[in-house]
């Protein structure tokens, strides 16, 4: 085999499955665009001959995309930022505080989180939710994500902060630093980059998540954007290209946000794998 061609092939073989993976994205971009459904069946995956951006207009306005939109971006950002809040100040606790024993049995339990399946969890959640009184609200979606995050969150945030050097604790000692102290104005700061990593893990989580919004919020004004797009279907009848609009309101976000950040996604996991 020529060396070009044999070099030529991984390059072949990844533009290939490139678009195997683009395909269905794209298919949906020329059907929001099409002009209804005849369009789309006399010309499925092809180019559309006219140009019909007013179903964006309409999926935006008309069938509350904007609504179900931003109720995604609040819960999902909200979500996040808690638990990472949370899992950070853990984190800390664990990794650069000397408790002994109890550190290695504390961090134990937070792993053994992540060996249940989140779907054998949704009737002790529901049951949960219920009790407290706020089915049918976002903190009955809030509260569960961060639960949910906090486990990957820690294992994160952990294997950063054992890389942090224990000098720059012992000088903000000596300054008259206590944990508090320590912790806000030293170990965040030198954290941000892995911080990142894990929001925009757990953001990505939140936003596409179906189960738990579809099960625990019954009014309309609620929902959130995966389910709000089933409600959307039915609601116009399956007008697949009113339909694929919203599904492009629903993916560009993500798409965009881990376009730009995903460098810093790779950046922190593999930091806190190798240096960890």
């Amino acid at each position: 085999m020529p060396r070009t061609l044999r070099k030529s092939l991984p390059h072949v073989a990844l533009l290939s499955y490139l678009l195997v993976i683009l395909f269905p994205f794209l298919f949906v971009l020329f059907s929001s665009v099409k002009k209804d459904n005849n369009a789309i069946a006399l010309n499925p995956f092809g180019i559309p001959r006219e140009f019909a951006f007013n179903n964006y207009v309409e999926a935006w306005v008309n069938a509350k995309i904007s609504n179900y939109f931003f109720n995604s971006l609040y819960i999902s950002v909200l979500a996040s930022v808690v638990s990472i809040l949370l899992a950070s100040m853990f984190a800390f606790a664990v990794t650069r505080m000397r408790q002994g024993k109890w550190n290695t049995i504390l961090y134990g339990l937070i792993l053994i989180g992540m060996l249940i399946p989140n779907n054998a969890l949704m009737l002790p959640i529901y049951t949960i939710v219920r009790k407290l009184g706020i089915l049918n609200t976002h903190l009955a979606l809030i509260i569960p994500y961060i639960a949910n995050a906090i486990p990957f969150t820690i294992i994160i945030l952990a294997a950063f902060m054992r890389t942090l050097p224990s000098e720059i604790e012992e000088a903000a000692v000596m300054d008259g630093l206590k944990a508090p102290g320590i912790f806000a104005k030293i170990i965040v700061p030198l954290t941000v980059p892995a911080m990142v990593t894990v929001f925009i893990i757990n953001f990505l989580g939140n936003w596409n998540e179906f189960l738990l919004a579809n099960y625990f919020l019954s009014n309309d004004e609620l929902r959130t954007l995966p389910v709000g797009m089933v409600q959307f279907r039915d609601q116009y009848q399956m007008n697949y290209a009113q339909m694929s609009a919203g599904i492009v309101f629903s993916v560009v976000p993500v798409i965009v946000i881990y376009a730009i950040l995903q460098e810093k996604i790779i950046e922190g996991v593999t930091a806190g794998g190798v240096k960890g």
